[in-house]
């Protein structure tokens, strides 16, 4: 089954699903309700999963049970065993990593920098053709180095980037202050 964009978007929004889905990536595919409760509860407020109290676990533990975890279900994101109560992860839930790139508060997004990355990259190379006082001692070769480098520099910064603020990642979700 592909999931559909809207669907996925719709179960992204809400940020109880994201740190569902960090949770199980980052500590195995499986859990139990209850521990993923009390670690959702805690990053929302904030603390360490031990001052977690009762009213905020019960609180979350409930619209997990009644309302998130069947609609994640009924995506194929996760297999929510009731009677067990028990969450497991599903292969489906791979594809929502390109719906996350997360741009936070100041942040540009890595497209803006791409664009960079290829307008420079242009000038210079227009620049070593029309032979501009600053770039026509520059080789063919090394206008071609100049380019490939500025580019595979970009992606590693990007691909390094993207990994730390990833779902299930080490330690609380990318959004969080913890």
């Amino acid at each position: 089954m592909s999931l559909a964009r809207d669907d996925v978007y719709e179960v992204l929004s809400n940020r109880r699903r994201r740190f569902v889905i960090h949770y199980l990536r980052g500590n195995g595919p499986r859990a139990a309700l209850g521990t993923l409760a009390e670690h959702v509860a805690a990053w929302e407020n904030g603390i360490d999963v031990a001052a977690v109290g009762s009213d905020a676990r019960k609180n979350v533990y409930t619209s997990l049970q009644q309302f998130h975890l069947p609609k994640m279900e009924d995506l194929n994101l996760v297999h929510f065993d009731r009677r067990a109560g028990e969450v497991e992860l599903t292969e489906e839930a791979d594809d929502v990593d390109v719906y996350l790139e997360v741009v936070e508060g100041h942040d540009v997004p890595w497209s803006l920098y791409y664009l960079g990355v290829g307008g420079l990259t242009g000038a210079v190379t227009l620049g070593h053709a029309l032979d501009l006082p600053l770039l026509a001692g520059m080789t063919d070769v090394g206008c071609a180095v100049f380019t490939v480098t500025a580019i595979a520099a970009m992606a590693l910064i990007h691909t390094y980037y993207t990994r730390e603020m990833r779902l299930g990642t080490d330690g609380a979700p990318p959004e969080t202050d913890g």
